[in-house]
């Protein structure tokens, strides 16, 4: 199942009801499961973004609709990287020419 990892920034929304923030994540592990997928670490970060989140979905569409419908929301905004595993990316290496 492909991965994705979001480095996630709250919104002021989000940081005015950060204490809300334990709810939200709760409810985006229920979409992401709902999707058919599951959230494989968070992280709470300090730096340039305030959470990293890790999950497997089945498809780039079903990433694309729970990250949509997180961000609707308007608590945080998102930046989401599809992640390559380690074999993944040595067989990606090995094709190029």
């Amino acid at each position: 199942m492909p991965t994705y990892i979001s480095l996630v920034k709250w919104t002021d929304q989000g940081i005015r009801n950060v204490k809300e923030s334990p709810q939200r994540l709760d409810d985006f592990k229920k979409a992401v499961a709902a999707a058919g997928g599951k959230v494989t670490a968070f992280y709470l970060a300090m730096g340039r973004y305030d959470l990293v989140v890790i999950f497997e979905l089945p498809s780039d569409e079903a990433a694309a609709a729970v990250m949509l419908g997180t961000g609707s929301r308007g608590s945080v905004h998102t930046e989401t990287l599809k992640a390559f595993p380690e074999d993944r990316y040595r067989s990606i290496i090995a094709k190029v020419q």
